[in-house]
């Protein structure tokens, strides 16, 4: 069972609670009771831009990009304090300033958010005073506003630290999954060759010895059975056998599949899919290569994409090399694309082998990664 995302909850809460304010306005001006200052259409007019923006701003911002995002933010600060100023008779209407200051942690730096929320508590005192309140009862709304703003924009700030400490948690667990998985073939590899080379130095010096007694003694004495010639060719066949075995010990690689299962199944988070095409056997150093360049893909998956799947495939190519391709439903990067360290890496990596790597946004969001080694 998934974890479900906090950010989420509070969206959901926030556009919920923005939404049912609207309730009682409409209630109390449809009796009569009260109703905003100026028409009352104005109100509503200014209530639509108001969900508008937070709809699209809080629920959209990864599709419109950040540069209208934080434009959607100012509307929000102004829609929100107009709201509260036309409708100071509903003394509730100051809750939605709150939402827009915690909102703002999401877009704005902490500078620009303290601002905000500066402000928002001269509207909360403003449109008490408006209501006809004394001055003592503003500056209590102010203070009031001023403790539930900073509660809540704390709350947010201590959510977004425990979501980055999370990510490189995870982050530095695919590096360690990926180092294990590395260090576990290597180890594997170091056994084959030292039992290479203990089949090498030992059995097949002893099996040359003996076919060169053999054949000595065919050259020195009769043999009329001729078992002599017959041990001579079995050792023959069985010293080519024993060059057979350790030369192929000395070229098995290490299971690409299996080493990229234990490292997608070691990962709390994200899901990650592996597919690896039946019968695909590449070299040691290839191998590698994929598995570095997997570990790269899923650190910057967790780091910078917060993706909860990744779908890993790696196929052979048509000329005997390998094809990796990779992409996750995370945040996805812009038209231009920076490259980091992992991504050098990974190009470099490649390129040592004569291979390509690209890289770029994925439909219809995400971040793709796709490298040939020949």
């Amino acid at each position: 069972m998934r974890r479900i995302d906090p950010n989420v909850v509070a969206g959901v809460i926030m556009t919920a609670l923005c939404g049912i304010l609207a309730v009682p306005v409409a209630l109390e001006q449809l009796a009569g009771v009260t109703s905003p200052a100026g028409p009352p259409w104005l109100w509503w007019a200014v209530y639509a831009a108001f969900l508008a923006a937070l709809l699209v701003g809080g629920w959209l911002d990864e599709v419109v990009g950040a540069p209208a995002a934080r434009a959607l933010l100012g509307v929000l600060v102004v829609t929100s304090a107009a709201l509260v100023l036309l409708g100071a008779a509903f003394g509730w209407l100051p809750i939605l300033l709150v939402v827009t200051a915690s909102l703002s942690t999401y877009h704005a730096p902490r500078a620009v958010t303290a601002a905000i929320v500066a402000g928002n508590v001269v509207v909360a005192a403003a449109a008490t005073r408006v209501a006809g309140a004394p001055v003592e009862v503003a500056l209590v709304t102010g203070a009031i506003y001023l403790l539930l703003q900073s509660a809540s924009v704390l709350l947010i700030v201590a959510l977004h630290r425990e979501e980055a400490a999370r990510r490189r948690l995870a982050a530095a667990h695919a590096e360690l999954a990926a180092a294990g998985a590395a260090l576990a073939e290597t180890s594997r590899a170091q056994e084959r060759l030292r039992i290479s080379r203990e089949l090498h130095d030992l059995v097949g010096h002893q099996l040359t010895a003996l076919a060169l007694e053999l054949e000595t003694a065919t050259h020195r004495g009769a043999d009329p059975g001729g078992h002599v010639a017959r041990a001579r060719g079995l050792a023959g066949d069985l010293l080519a056998d024993v060059r057979s075995t350790v030369g192929e010990l000395r070229r098995r690689a290490p299971d690409l599949a299996a080493t990229l299962h234990r490292i997608s199944t070691q990962l709390p988070r994200p899901v990650v899919h592996v597919r690896v095409a039946d019968g695909l056997a590449p070299d040691e150093e290839r191998t590698v290569a994929v598995v570095r360049c997997v570990q790269e893909i899923l650190t910057n998956a967790i780091r910078h994409g917060d993706a909860g799947t990744v779908w890993i495939d790696v196929s052979p190519t048509g000329d005997g090399g390998l094809h990796l391709s990779a992409r996750d439903d995370g945040r996805g990067a812009g038209a231009r694309v920076v490259p980091g360290n992992g991504l050098r890496g990974m190009a470099e990596r490649a390129a040592a082998l004569g291979g390509t790597v690209r890289w770029g946004p994925a439909a219809p969001h995400g971040f793709a990664v796709t490298a040939v080694l020949p």
